[in-house]
C-alpha cells in the first residue's frame, strides 16, 4: 500500500524528488510504529496516531517537523479512504504542537549590495563571472537555489517538459518552475542582466567545452549542471571573502530580496507573486521582519526610544481633570 501511494504522488502529484523523499521516510517511520504496536496501517486508530505523535515531540522533535510527519501520514490515509480501504482518516482531526515561528534571516541592504558587488581579482574570471550571476538572480530575483540550478540558458521543448526554466534577456524576464510545478516570471533587474551577459560571454570559454551542448545556464568545469550543494559551497566562499559577518546561504538571499522589495514598496501581494507563494500568509511573515527593521531604526533614532534619554525640560503642565 505505502508504495502503491509513493507510485502515486511521483507519477500523479509529480512531487518534487526532495519531497518524495521526505514522504518516503515518514511512510517508513509510520509502517515501523504500526509494526511494533502490532497493528495493520488500514487499521490504525486515532488515540494511536497521538500517541505516536507525542513519542516523537517527547524525543525532541520540533512543531513544524512533526506538522511534515503527520501532513504526510494524512495523505497516505486520504488515498487509503479514496481507494475504499478505510472507512475514516485516523491522522485527521490530530495536530502538531505549535512551535514558535522563527523571523527568516535576511541581510541588510548595505550587506546585500556589498554581496552583490564583490569583485576577487585573484578568483578565476570564468568563476567568478559565474557566482556574481548566480548572485545577482538570487537576490535580484528571489530564486529558490533549487529554481537557480533548474534554469537553461534558453527555452526549449525539452525545458517545458521536464519542467526546468530559463531566462529571457531580449524581454529581461527569468521563467522557473517553482514549488507544486508552478510556473512563474520575474523581472530581470539592470545588475541582473548586466552579469548574465557578462557570464554567458564567458561561459564557452577555456576550460567548459561542453558548453556548447549543455543547456543548463549554470554549470561547473567539467560542463555538467550544478547541484544546489555547490551554490552553497560557492556562495558561502563569496560571502567569506566579501567581508560579511557570518556566511551567507541562498535562502538568505531570497529572504533579503523579499524583505528589501516589502520595504520599499509595502505592497505584499506583489511581493507573494514574485516569490511564488501559494498562500498569502506564508510571505507575511515578512511584515513582521519588515516590522522588526522599523523598530530597530526608531530604537536606535528617536529620543524617546533610548533608555536614559534626555530629560524632559521646562515646567510640567498639570493634567486637565
Amino acid at each position: 500500500m505505502v508504495q502503491r501511494y509513493l507510485d502515486h504522488v511521483r507519477y500523479e502529484k509529480r512531487l518534487a524528488t526532495r519531497t518524495l523523499a521526505l514522504y518516503t521516510e515518514h511512510l517508513i517511520r509510520l509502517q515501523s510504529l504500526a509494526g511494533t504496536a502490532g497493528l495493520a496501517l488500514p487499521a490504525v486508530p486515532p488515540a494511536q496516531v497521538r500517541r505516536w505523535a507525542a513519542q516523537l515531540h517527547g524525543a525532541g522533535l520540533g512543531g513544524r517537523s512533526i506538522a511534515l510527519v503527520l501532513s504526510s501520514w494524512r495523505g497516505f490515509y486520504a488515498w487509503l479512504g479514496r481507494e475504499g480501504l478505510i472507512t475514516s482518516n485516523p491522522v485527521a482531526d490530530v495536530r502538531a504542537p505549535k512551535s514558535p515561528q522563527p523571523l527568516p534571516k535576511a541581510l541588510g541592504v548595505d550587506a546585500a549590495v556589498q554581496l552583490a558587488e564583490h569583485d576577487n581579482p585573484d578568483d578565476d574570471p570564468w568563476l567568478e563571472a559565474r557566482d556574481a550571476a548566480m548572485v545577482e538572480l538570487l537576490y535580484g530575483c528571489g530564486l529558490r537555489v533549487s529554481e537557480l540550478v533548474g534554469l537553461d540558458v534558453q527555452a526549449s521543448a525539452e525545458a517545458h517538459q521536464q519542467g526546468r526554466g530559463w531566462v529571457d534577456l531580449h524581454e529581461a524576464e527569468v521563467h522557473v518552475m517553482g514549488k507544486g510545478s508552478k510556473r512563474r516570471s520575474v523581472p530581470l533587474g539592470r545588475a541582473a542582466l548586466q552579469a548574465l551577459q557578462r557570464w554567458l560571454t564567458l561561459r564557452g570559454g577555456a576550460g567548459a567545452g561542453a558548453a556548447s551542448t549543455q543547456p543548463a545556464l549554470f554549470m561547473g568545469r567539467h560542463g555538467t549542471r550544478l547541484t544546489p550543494q555547490s551554490v552553497w559551497q560557492r556562495l558561502r566562499r563569496r560571502s567569506l571573502q566579501a567581508g560579511l559577518p557570518a556566511a551567507v546561504h541562498p535562502h538568505m538571499l531570497r529572504h533579503s530580496f523579499a524583505s528589501h522589495v516589502l520595504q520599499s514598496s509595502g505592497d505584499l501581494r506583489a511581493v507573494q507573486e514574485l516569490l511564488g507563494h501559494a498562500n498569502i500568509s506564508t510571505t507575511q511573515v515578512y511584515t513582521r521582519l519588515d516590522f522588526q527593521h522599523l523598530a530597530k531604526a526608531y530604537d536606535a533614532a528617536h529620543p524617546r526610544a533610548r533608555k536614559g534619554g534626555p530629560p524632559k525640560k521646562g515646567p510640567q503642565s498639570k493634567p486637565d481633570c
